[in-house]
């Protein structure tokens, strides 16, 4: 009977002792010289077990037999170990040979996973992957593809690449390839509504008892007792124990499967919407989540994204009715469903999503058809004109339909035809600002049959030198203007003997010069350049209200290359207008400003000296780059940060704007001596050219509005701007002393902060006190004078004001007075927190970080960094694309050797990131001198995630942020396969087309630049000349190879 206790040392036979030079056994040595000997006359498999077991059992007799006859020597403890020893090592020999020629007579292969393993676990992770967020580069694993790609050097050939994602692979056994969560295989199971299942707890055939299945034995033995028997306390307390570990172990299985973070959010948003199926947000959260698992840069990532949308969206519809009346939700299905349905399908959708109204709908709408149109740009007035009949008349819509009109403006320069849209704005101004008194309260069309008149005359329009506007023209008679001769035909450059390249320099040139209108009677040979009022009647819109007046000049503005930071945010109510409307970013003068020069982009982190390494001091560039973007009214035109003078409009921002043209803009649209807001605006740009000529342009303001207390307050900034601080001084006693206000009074707070600001930032902190103790109406000091002050200012505060920037005005000197009183910055801070959100929460996070930034990092007050890097990590997060934070976060961040706040922030996150951010992230990694040879790839990541994005996949503006981007790095290459697909996203834009004929002219063929100009002729692209006239012929096509 064979035992059933485990083996034990007693069991193992007995090695026979006797001397160190005891020598084999003939038949043994035969065989283990012979091992083809050995194999032929081996037993088969099934008896060599029962035989060895019974050769072991001969064995153990016969030793112990020997140990009885002849008892233990002397010399036996120092033989027999090299005796075992020999012996074991015979018989190791022997069992390799014989398994070896088994297997090779069978044609069976050894094993080959056991010897090697496939990877080594390292259980002790890294601490810094906690303080950077992510890997260190040199730590990620390495590999080398062999035989043309299809195995990895070091792994076995059964292992095999089945897939590669960006610069990783995925392997896998044998040649099957397993479909990804992105392949169409697996749309079915998206599609399908997601369920959890649940395996049943007494599904098992056997019962899990101690974490061990007991089997029943196959033998009808029973197992002997070895233990004693239990007394009967014994096994009551141990049956208690039993049932009580039954129940934990019953409540572990009634709990299920573990649920991981995303099915867990998943499953508390499918709870909610069980609850309240007619919530947006929640069924937007549902999708945000599902999409989380698919990253952008997968394969297949669109379509499967889209599906997933789809999917989630259609449950929405169905759910309840009052989700079919959501315009997020139409426009979350209709993006989703472009890259699904077929064309027809589509557009029926957006018929019915037409149906439904509202201008985010027709935006949406008037952008796709701009993406799809065939037609060209009259194609895209047409729908413009569609969709500003469906917008109606009404006072209410007046911003609305300016949106759509900014949009076919900006298509218009996007395709080329700059005159055009200057032509848009100069009849629209005329409309609004000089209707004759003769025409008031006529109907539209009659207005615009004698504006028609006007056009047709030829005088000088609005921003034109000598405009006298459409008003004047009638009551002076409707006399005929004498213009100068302009030139009738386009400069032809003949520097370059390639024909292209003097085609795109001539193209450039004239997109960047040609603005104006030309007039018919000049001669110009352009047709395009002479634009007819009926060019842009359909367009012109009866503007009534203040408020849709000021939007319309702001619109020009931007127009013109002046970006109002915050404007099209605060126009569109949220909706992506910047993805066409930032066309400054795309400008020569700015995106070379955002990358950086090509020799500061790598140098050598330590230098040798005297065999010794010394590491390099970092240099930074300024923290405030040249993106700029906040929310309208956070930060004024005249307002600035850091030593620099950052504000919204300097020298670089104006590079490539008709300055005078510019100037006649604003000087001809000035509605009267209470328009101050636009005149503060002038100033600003009259300082960003020279602040001695915006004191001149001011000092003429102000003897039209002596009493104006905004004209003095930018009067007083200019004055500071220019460094002349004891003429802003007088400026404020003579307004604030020397007259008393009400602190109710319009500008008067924020006249008071800037008199403060100025004296303390002068680092004299006793007056400065003064100052802020006679704006709460107190004069003296001491202990008991400070407290009536806070105690006024409070008050003051608490009253209701009438603008919001003088409500801030008195919240900084309150909390300015904490400062100077030896307050701590924790304390001016919380004087901040304390004041209610809405329109201002934003402004008073930067006013409080503006103030801290000059008291710790202008001024060198000690104050511990800790306080200004925190307060920005809240701030930077809650307003992204606020470049001011930004800017004042990188500056808090430098001097530190990790950069994972920074790294953090170049990345992808919850929200989805605008144009403005886009390019600024850009500008970031360039930002310390030298690094932006390691910031390429992590650069390149971003900007691939952006033309992937939902968000900013269709701009124009971003697209030509990533070719330069590739040409800037030298990729041409890489550069010219995304041109194709730029062209693709963005149809009706110019300036991508011409990038093949100028930075990429080495990578295209003759055959395909001929390519893409006919393309652009069939698309209606404006194009002043042949390239017949420059010298090239088709039969050039064949001859001409990539240099």
């Amino acid at each position: 009977m064979a035992s059933s206790f485990p083996p034990s040392f007693s069991s193992f036979p007995d090695i026979d002792p006797g001397p160190s030079n005891r020598t084999l056994s003939p038949a043994r040595n035969d065989s283990l010289h012979n091992p083809s000997h050995v194999h032929r006359d081996r037993p088969s498999d099934s008896s060599r077990g029962d035989k060895s077991a019974k050769r072991i059992h001969r064995e153990k007799d016969r030793h112990a037999s020997k140990r009885e006859k002849h008892p233990p020597s002397d010399n036996w403890r120092s033989s027999e170990p090299r005796a075992i020893d020999s012996l074991l090592v015979d018989d190791e020999r022997l069992k390799a040979n014989e398994d070896r020629l088994r297997l090779e007579q069978q044609g069976q292969e050894h094993d080959r996973w056991v010897p090697r393993p496939l990877f080594y676990s390292d259980r002790k992770g890294d601490p810094f992957n906690l303080t950077h967020g992510r890997l260190h580069a040199g730590d990620v694993p390495k590999y080398r593809p062999v035989a043309h790609g299809k195995h990895i050097l070091g792994l076995d050939k059964a292992w095999t690449v089945s897939h590669r994602v960006g610069e990783g692979i995925q392997v896998t056994i044998g040649q099957r390839k397993q479909p990804s969560l992105t392949h169409p295989s697996s749309s079915a199971l998206l599609a399908a509504p997601s369920r959890r299942l649940v395996a049943c707890a007494d599904n098992y055939k056997y019962k899990e008892v101690d974490g061990f299945l007991r089997l029943t034995s196959r033998s009808s033995q029973n197992v002997d007792q070895v233990f004693r028997p239990l007394s009967k306390g014994e096994a009551s307390s141990d049956s208690e124990l039993s049932a009580s570990d039954a129940e934990g172990e019953s409540s572990d299985d009634d709990r299920g499967p573990t649920l991981t973070s995303h099915q867990l959010a998943i499953k508390a948003l499918e709870e909610s919407l069980t609850a309240d199926p007619s919530s947006v947000n929640t069924w937007l959260s549902l999708v945000t989540q599902s999409l989380s698992v698919v990253p952008l840069t997968s394969k297949n990532a669109n379509k499967a994204r889209s599906e997933i949308t789809l999917s989630i969206l259609s449950r929405a519809r169905a759910a309840h009715p009052c989700n079919l009346r959501s315009p997020t939700l139409w426009l979350k299905y209709l993006r989703a469903g472009e890259e699904v349905w077929h064309q027809t399908k589509l557009v029926a959708e957006w018929e019915d999503a037409l149906q439904l109204g509202g201008i985010d709908i027709w935006m949406e709408w008037l952008e796709w058809r701009i993406r799809t149109s065939v037609g060209g740009i009259d194609q895209v007035v047409w729908d413009a004109t569609r969709g500003l009949k469906a917008l109606g008349s009404s006072e209410d819509s007046e911003l609305d339909r300016l949106r759509v009109v900014w949009r076919v403006a900006v298509a218009f320069q996007e395709a080329g035809f700059h005159e055009r849209a200057t032509a848009l704005f100069q009849a629209q101004a005329e409309l609004t600002f000089e209707v004759p008194q003769s025409l008031y309260g006529l109907p539209v069309d009659t207005q615009l049959d004698s504006l028609e008149e006007f056009w047709e005359s030829e005088v000088p329009r609005v921003g034109e030198p000598n405009a006298k506007g459409w008003s004047a023209w009638v009551s002076g008679g409707k006399s005929k203007a004498t213009l100068p001769s302009l030139p009738t035909s386009m400069d032809v450059d003949s520097t370059s003997a390639d024909p292209f390249i003097r085609w795109y320099n001539d193209e450039t040139h004239a997109d960047v010069v040609s603005r104006i209108p030309a007039r018919y009677e000049s001669g110009v040979s352009d047709p395009y350049a002479t634009v007819l009022l009926s060019d842009v009647k359909a367009l012109l819109l009866p503007l009534t209200t203040q408020k849709a007046k000021d939007a319309f000049r702001l619109i020009w503005l931007s127009i013109m290359g002046l970006h109002v930071p915050g404007f099209s945010n605060m126009l569109g109510n949220g909706a992506w207008d910047d993805r066409w409307s930032y066309t400054h970013l795309a400008t020569v003068s700015r995106l070379s400003s955002i990358f950086p020069p090509p020799g500061r982009t790598r140098q050598l982190p330590a230098d040798s000296y005297a065999g010794a390494l010394i590491g390099r001091e970092r240099e930074y560039g300024s923290a405030f780059g040249p993106v700029k973007e906040w929310s309208l009214e956070v930060f004024g035109p005249l307002d600035w940060v850091g030593k620099e003078c950052w504000r919204m409009w300097t020298v670089k921002d104006i590079q490539g704007v008709p300055e005078e043209f510019v100037k006649a803009i604003f000087s001809q649209l000035r509605c009267g001596a209470e328009d101050y807001q636009w005149d503060v605006y002038a100033l600003a740009f009259e300082a960003s050219v020279n602040v001695k000529s915006a004191l001149k342009l001011s000092r003429t303001l102000l003897s039209h509005a002596p009493d104006s207390l905004p004209h003095w307050a930018a009067h007083a900034r200019l004055e500071r701007m220019r460094g002349r601080l004891e003429d802003a001084r007088k400026v404020y006693q003579t307004v604030l002393i020397s007259t008393r206000h009400s602190p109710t009074q319009a500008s008067i707070g924020q006249m008071w902060w800037d008199w403060a600001e100025m004296e303390w930032m002068n680092g004299d902190q006793e007056v400065t006190l003064r100052v802020v103790m006679r704006s709460g109406n107190v004069d003296g000091t001491g202990g008991m004078m400070i407290l009536r002050a806070k105690r006024n200012l409070e008050d003051i505060i608490n009253a209701a004001q009438g603008l919001l920037k003088d409500h801030e005005g008195w919240v900084k000197l309150r909390a300015l007075m904490d400062l100077l009183a030896g307050s701590s910055s924790p304390a001016m801070l919380s004087i901040f927190d304390a004041q209610p959100g809405g329109a201002l929460e934003e402004s008073l996070m930067v006013a409080s970080l503006v103030m801290l930034y000059n008291h710790a990092v202008i001024l060198r007050t000690p104050t511990p960094p800790a306080i200004l890097r925190e307060r920005l990590q809240v701030a930077i997060g809650k307003y992204p694309s606020n470049t001011i934070v930004l800017g004042m976060f990188l500056e808090a961040e430098k001097g530190y050797g990790a950069w994972g706040r920074v790294r953090g922030q170049l990345g992808e996150g919850v929200t989805e990131k605008g144009v403005s951010r886009r390019a600024a992230d850009v500008w970031v990694a360039g930002w310390e001198r030298g690094r932006w040879g390691g910031e390429v790839e992590r650069t390149r990541s971003g900007l691939v995630g952006a033309v992937e994005s939902e968000r900013t996949r269709n701009s124009a503006i971003i697209w030509q942020i990533v070719v330069e981007f590739e040409i800037r790095t030298g990729q041409l290459q890489r550069a010219k396969n995304l041109l194709y697909r730029a062209v693709g996203e963005c149809p009706l834009a110019k300036g991508l087309y011409l990038l093949a004929f100028g930075p990429l002219r080495h990578v295209f063929t003759a055959r395909e630049l001929a390519g893409f100009v006919d393309i652009m002729a069939e698309r209606g692209l404006r194009i002043r000349r042949g390239l017949e006239e420059y010298g090239w012929r088709e039969e050039e096509e064949d001859k001409e190879e990539v240099v």
